[in-house]
């Protein structure tokens, strides 16, 4: 298979950047936390699942939105035979992402392989792994590979970056320089360090999201603007959250026009990081199209352009997501 460089992969295969519209860049559709699906308190009826992420996906497309991106990765509930159901019957553009992390959330399958002493997996299996979801399509556990990963989502650990989240952000870096999709890393507790590290897998700038930035610490430390001086993606990707570990409202809507002012209005990006449904967990119960209902008013009233809003909330998140050079994949990526 083989797509043109301002296409995106979506669920249903690649579609034109030109198509997405409003793009929410970092959300959860199904969000599970691994093995509460064995749980005996816990159900996941897939019809009632079904028709509650529809219900959100509808009304985030009557919001204005055109598509959601779902940063699970693996093994957090990603269903892609869902998310194909949920783009055909809603209209709204999915993108599901490959790639792990942090280590607490990693099966010891990845963790310790059969090493002595035990080791992390190199990132050049993980580089293997993530890609081979991108150019042959996601794993459906004992069925099939359907439709292609459109991003490798990686996360480090809040206190610090473990050597295991290390190998796994350099096998992210390392399977989007090979496909031609983007890294979205949700950072731990250095974001200029751990974007250093991307980079130093020779991944352009430009083909990197830095998540979490709209933590208070990533501001007190000056993150975001050095995240964008270096040319990434600054994601401000907690909007609407309540936590007091995030920005206010308020607080969000100044810097970005702090970003916007010092010329780097082509390096943010808005989301919320809500949930669709939380099994085993709480979630967040933040809609789909808060961004477009309740935050872009206030950039607005703020003095921020419509082109800056349509740069932010449009172009950046199309350029980000669409594949930076055509790829060849070595086996056809189902989307039936």
């Amino acid at each position: 298979m083989s797509v043109k460089s301002n296409s995106v992969y979506t669920v249903l295969g690649p579609v034109s950047a030109a198509e997405l519209g409003v793009v929410a860049v970092h959300e959860a559709l199904l969000s599970v936390v691994p093995g509460a699906q064995y749980a005996f308190d816990v159900t996941l009826d897939r019809a009632a699942i079904f028709e509650a992420l529809a219900a959100r996906l509808r009304e985030f497309r009557a919001s204005g939105g055109g598509t959601v991106v779902d940063r699970t990765g693996l093994f957090h509930g990603r269903d892609v035979r869902l998310y194909q159901a949920l783009a055909r019957a809603t209209g709204v553009h999915i993108v599901a992402s490959t790639g792990q992390g942090p280590e607490a959330m990693l099966g010891g399958y990845f963790l310790t392989p059969q090493t002595n002493p035990p080791t992390p997996w190199p990132a050049e299996k993980f580089a293997e792994l993530f890609a081979a979801e991108v150019t042959e399509g996601m794993v459906v556990p004992r069925v099939e590979r359907l439709g292609p990963a459109g991003l490798v989502a990686t996360a480090a650990t809040r206190s610090g970056m473990t050597a295991t989240d290390e190998s796994l952000l350099r096998g992210a870096a390392r399977a989007a320089l090979a496909t031609g999709v983007p890294v979205s890393h949700l950072f731990g507790a250095d974001a200029v360090r751990e974007l250093e590290i991307a980079l130093d897998e020779r991944l352009p700038a430009d083909r990197v999201v830095i998540g979490g930035l709209d933590r208070t610490d990533a501001v007190a430390a000056g993150a975001p603007l050095e995240i964008a001086r270096g040319g990434a993606y600054v994601a401000l990707d907690h909007i609407g959250s309540t936590d007091e570990a995030y920005l206010t409202g308020a607080e969000r809507v100044a810097l970005v026009l702090e970003l916007v002012r010092a010329g780097f209005g082509d390096r943010v990006l808005l989301s919320s990081s809500a949930t669709g449904v939380a099994k085993g967990h709480d979630g967040n119960d933040v809609a789909f199209g808060h961004v477009l209902t309740r935050f872009v008013p206030q950039l607005r009233d703020a003095g921020l352009s419509e082109a800056d809003v349509q740069r932010i909330v449009v172009d950046n998140p199309r350029e980000l997501l669409s594949i930076s050079v055509p790829v060849q994949a070595s086996a056809p990526v189902s989307v039936d």
